[in-house]
């Protein structure tokens, strides 16, 4: 199992390489296509559009599929929309390959996370989820600043197309490292049993948690070079660095989350909000010390990014038997979640607020995220969840032996 799981965090370590490292590429590739940056910008916007629209519509198509098929052609997908991306002639057909690089994502994510959790079995399929999902917060600590260095040094195509070379590595580890689980069962498969989860108030609930409590966190990350700037006093070459800090926070983050919400998933939901919520909080006032900057910093990335396991834990425990779907969809709502974050942060700053004030927008974000967790408790205690979880079939019922951390 542990082999596999370095495949499924292999495919997630270029996913989020491609996905974030745009934003440090962004000035070069606005130069070379002869685009301001504001409307280079659309090439983060339509992959997270991407993000939003292929994550239901491929794991719906896909239903049928075995997961491990699934994950190998949607690897496949990512790694030929990277290479196309690498060769655009235009920044127009750039957003478009950007679009067609996007759409595999969530149904990545969301078949990787259901066969990750159905190889660990009861007790340690969050754990075992966010082993997955490590590779994505790497992407953080080591894809993205290095990406951005070869941008910087030999142009943002170099940077796409050696993307598009982990892809590959991707394909393979997943061809040959993660087990076959055959073919969804009948039900499982029917495009009718898949949205039947969705007439659950508990999922809509958990997907909403995600949107406004993880878009509290965006909301101050996406400004948090200017921050760092401007009010820290760091230069932009030591900003790259605390970047480079904020990822091992996402990566410690990750890794508490998924052995928490193996324990208690509620208890944990609420801890990493109210944790948000008072790390952002803290940041309008350690924000003008380097030090303490550099410390919070850290403690953003780490309680942020401390939701993503739990809720994932949260969102397949009430999925019942669509465990792809609703997990895709929390892909999908993690996107969302950025876009509003950022939105909502780029507004208060527009208005004159200030570079601190997307601070105080991603307490209010958090504190509804805490709200709507405490409307989902409230929920459960009256209306428990009935579904049965998905059967793990016989062929990859883990042995009785430790998982590794």
């Amino acid at each position: 199992m542990p082999f596999a799981l370095v495949a499924l965090a292999v495919g997630a370590f270029g996913i989020g390489t491609a996905e974030f490292v745009m934003m440090g590429v962004l000035p070069q590739a606005a130069a070379e296509l002869g685009v301001s940056i504001p409307t280079a910008g659309n090439l983060i916007s339509g992959y997270a559009l991407g993000v939003v629209v292929g994550a239901p519509a491929l794991t719906l198509l896909g239903a049928r599929l075995s997961r491990k098929t699934m994950l190998v052609l949607t690897m496949s997908m990512f790694t030929a929309g990277n290479a196309l991306f690498a060769l655009a002639p235009s920044a127009g057909v750039g957003v478009f390959f950007r679009f067609l690089t996007g759409l595999p994502h969530g149904a990545f994510f969301g078949a990787g996370a259901v066969v990750a959790a159905t190889m660990a079995g009861p007790g340690n399929r969050a754990k075992a989820v966010s082993m997955m999902f490590m590779g994505l917060t790497l992407a953080n600590v080591v894809g993205v600043p290095l990406g951005t260095l070869l941008g910087q040094q030999f142009g943002w195509r170099a940077t796409f197309a050696v993307v598009a070379v982990i892809g590959v590595a991707g394909v393979a580890a997943i061809a040959l490292l993660v087990p076959d689980q055959g073919r969804p069962a009948a039900g499982q498969s029917a495009v009718r049993e898949q949205l039947a989860a969705f007439r659950s108030p508990q999922v809509w609930l958990a997907l909403a948690i995600v949107t406004f409590g993880l878009g509290g966190t965006f909301a101050v990350l996406s400004y948090l070079t200017p921050i760092l700037t401007d009010v820290s006093g760091y230069s932009p070459t030591a900003v790259t660095l605390l970047l480079a800090l904020a990822g091992l926070g996402m990566t410690a983050g990750n890794f508490l989350g998924g052995r928490i919400a193996d324990r208690a998933v509620m208890p944990g939901v609420y801890a990493a909000l109210i944790g948000v919520a008072a790390v952002l909080g803290l940041f309008t006032f350690t924000s003008g010390n380097k030090v303490a900057a550099a410390v919070t910093v850290f403690a953003i990335g780490a309680v942020g990014f401390m939701v993503a396991p739990i809720m994932q834990a949260l969102v397949m425990d009430k999925a019942g038997g669509a465990p792809s779907l609703v997990s895709a969809a929390l892909q999908s709502a993690f996107n969302i979640a950025n876009s509003i974050g950022a939105y909502a942060g780029g507004l208060v700053i527009a208005h004159g607020l200030g570079l601190l004030a997307p601070n105080l927008v991603g307490v209010a974000l958090a504190a509804v995220g805490l709200a709507l967790a405490a409307t989902l408790g409230a929920l459960d205690r009256e209306r428990p969840a009935t579904a049965e979880p998905e059967p793990v079939p016989a062929a990859v019922r883990p042995l009785p032996q430790p998982v590794p951390a």
